[in-house]
């Protein structure tokens, strides 16, 4: 080994060579190596298996003893508390290469294990935001003492983070630690390979945008995949080719929701196929012995939603398989990745679709990926709601906060820049926050409202919806939905469809929210709600152009789908138009406007044209106009639309709830924070920008 691999520590090279018996350092691990050392803030992209953890993890070992870091110097953060399970082991073995220590603090650690994590600080503590923030307000956790070493951060599945809430609330914690530590902190991102990785480091940044960084991502050999769509037509269809095909082999279905993977699960299970599940609302126990027994089984299947697509651990697969289609490119680069990892193998996926839509789905989505498109990662716009609960944690963790010293916390980060004092005027108006002299501390209306449970409330920015706990004998299988989803006719046994096995409710603890089950034969039912938020503008037109006649490049399409496919480009032949967006009138008299635009940008156009019938369900593919309209005159005014002229859609009231901490904001904060995530002026303004066809069905 040569090249950067000499400026390790010589006991890393030495276990590297030795222990690990690793022939040569990956090339990301390999170009890693410098700006690591040298304190530059990182973005690392390599797609999954790719060698992330080991290229932040062994430099920073080197430099950790090379100048010699005391206390806990590294924060590692992840998503996932499996993910972290799953690290801290291997982690913490690279560390006692050099006698150091790798330690998690999550929600499942005990009191006696956080209690000698803090009596003995670990030099790596592998965390969760949420459990960052509950260290920074806890009172038996000293903060000050705790986190005044750290130097480095790193963050797994960056990406993962910074598409939501949970990356905005993770960047201001980080700079409430830096803060404590008093020193700016060296971030590390570790990510799969995502649209815009320049902007994305800039925002891990937080207020240190003045700081040296650079993308690491290496060209990597193109990667040879076995990509393929089918047409099941139902969950029984999914189930009888799953279990025909691969026997003997391993493996993960993915699916797009928990009452799917139950339904599938159950499917195959009475075709007695070896079968596993993995889901949020399994019990972290029944989870974690459903994916060790995956990894140890082989001629097995594991269903699973998005909870294994980041980088856990379940063995070496031989096959993934997508029922329907997830709705970004990223996420499917995640889920190729899962599988190839052994020499001589290949990635691949095989895609089923239930229905018709589902193929367009999957077509327009790979279409996107052959053409080597990614999604750029955008953090949510506004984050209001987030700068409330940052001042109010950070009112706990200090007990009192200056009026005019708490900017100083942030270090002048944007969205606490921006809506910060207007909000902390807010959070003293309404008694969220109490005020004696310049300090303001916790107040009655944050004490009623956030203050059960020691404020546990406050320790994450999103909101669950309300479950019941499911109890078989002494353990708990996981949990469904509310009393409606637990309701049957009435005398009808309730039965639940859970962890792919049928459980016949024995008694509903309404005030503990239990509910207490027993095994049975009786056909169940899976018991949740919910659906997706649309597709993407890109997207969408990647299922125009299915639809236009091109076939997505690489990808097998077998006899079904490729009938499916010539079925729908004959019946939306009159929809799409390779010169501009379609304005059909209808057989039966309605006008509609085929944009092809995604959900968020047609909820733009929709609340911006007064010819935009108001009384319609907003989807990715067509808008209907007013029953009036003229088809010319139609054409006339979306061609005079201005693009100064397009508005935020509309809020509906229940939206509010669905945004946590909304009550420590203003109501019109509240409502215009959530306007601006629905919508896309962006893309909307691109179709306003394009020709109108028109086009009459006969």
């Amino acid at each position: 080994m040569e090249t950067s691999f000499g400026l390790l520590h010589p006991v890393v090279q030495h276990h590297v060579v030795n222990t690990l018996r690793w022939q040569g350092l990956r090339p990301l691990q390999e170009s890693a190596i410098r700006p690591v050392l040298d304190g530059v803030d990182c973005l690392m992209l390599a797609p999954t298996a790719g060698g992330k953890t080991e290229a932040a993890v062994l430099p920073l070992l080197s430099r950790m003893a090379v100048q010699g870091w005391t206390g806990t110097s590294v924060l590692y953060v992840c998503p996932l508390r499996a993910l972290l399970n799953n690290l801290q082991p291997r982690i913490d073995d690279y560390a006692g290469w050099l006698g150091r220590s790798a330690r998690y603090w999550h929600g499942d650690v005990g009191q006696a294990a956080r209690r000698q994590t803090q009596l003995h600080r670990p030099d790596l503590l592998l965390t969760t935001p949420e459990s960052l923030e509950s260290m920074l307000v806890s009172t038996s956790v000293d903060s000050r003492r705790f986190f005044r070493d750290v130097r480095t951060v790193i963050v797994d599945e960056v990406h993962a983070f910074a598409g939501d809430d949970r990356g905005w609330h993770l960047v201001h914690v980080l700079e409430r630690i830096a803060q404590l530590a008093g020193r700016p902190m060296q971030r590390i991102g570790l990510s799969a390979t995502v649209g815009n990785p320049e902007d994305l480091l800039a925002w891990l940044q937080g207020a240190a945008v003045d700081r040296p960084r650079r993308v690491v991502a290496p060209p990597a050999p193109a990667a040879v995949g076995d990509v393929q769509l089918d047409h099941v037509g139902s969950v029984d269809g999914a189930a009888t080719v799953i279990s025909r095909l691969h026997r003997g082999e391993k493996r993960l279905v993915f699916v797009d929701s928990r009452r799917r993977a139950e339904e599938l699960g159950s499917a195959l299970r009475a075709l007695d196929i070896d079968t596993f599940l993995s889901h949020s609302s399994l019990s972290a126990a029944e989870r974690r012995r459903s994916e060790q027994a995956f990894a140890d089984a082989r001629d097995c299947v594991i269903v699973a939603t998005s909870t294994l697509e980041l980088g856990i651990d379940v063995g070496d697969l031989d096959r993934v398989i997508q029922i329907g289609a997830p709705t970004t490119v990223a996420s499917f680069l995640q889920r190729l990745g899962r599988t190839g990892r052994r020499p001589g193998s290949r990635r691949n996926c095989l895609f089923l679709a239930l229905n018709e839509d589902q193929v367009l789905h999957a077509a327009g989505l790979l279409s996107k990926w052959a053409e080597g498109w990614v999604e750029p990662v955008v953090p949510p716009p506004s984050p209001r709601h987030v700068v409330a609960q940052q001042l109010l944690a950070l009112a706990l963790q200090e007990k009192t906060i200056g009026l005019q010293t708490w900017p100083e916390w942030w270090h002048g980060i944007g969205p606490m820049a921006g809506d910060g004092p207007q909000i902390l005027d807010y959070l003293v108006a309404e008694g969220f926050l109490d005020v004696d002299g310049g300090l303001a501390f916790i107040g009655p209306t944050a004490e009623h409202r956030f203050g059960r449970r020691h404020f546990m409330d406050l320790m994450a920015v999103f909101t669950a919806a309300p479950e019941f706990t499911v109890i078989a004998g002494r353990d708990e299988v996981g949990s469904v939905g509310d009393d409606a989803l637990l309701a049957d006719a009435l005398g009808a046994p309730r039965v639940l469809l859970l962890a792919g096995r049928a459980w016949l409710v024995t008694y509903v603890d309404w005030r503990r929210r239990r509910c207490y089950v027993e095994p049975t034969d009786l056909p169940g039912r899976a018991r949740w709600g919910g659906h997706g938020a649309g597709l993407s503008f890109e997207i969408s037109r990647g299922m125009r152009n299915v639809l236009l006649g091109a076939d997505p490049a690489g990808v097998g399409l077998s006899k079904r789908a490729t009938a499916v496919l010539a079925d729908l480009r004959q019946v939306h032949r009159s929809h799409v138009d390779e010169n501009g967006t379609v304005v059909q009138r209808s057989a039966s008299g309605d006008v509609h406007w085929w944009t092809w635009a995604g959900t968020a940008a047609n909820r733009t156009l929709h609340a911006s044209l007064d010819i935009v019938d108001p009384r319609q369900r907003i989807g990715d593919r067509v808008l209907r106009l007013r029953s009036d309209a003229d088809l010319r005159d139609a054409a006339a005014q979306l061609r005079g639309s201005r693009v100064a002229e397009l508005t935020e859609p509309a809020v509906d009231e229940s939206a509010l709830r669905g945004l946590k901490f909304s009550a420590a904001l203003p109501a019109a904060l509240a409502t215009a924070t959530i306007a601006r995530r629905l919508g896309d002026a962006g893309s909307a303004t691109n179709v306003l920008r394009e020709d109108r066809v028109l086009s009459s069905e006969a």
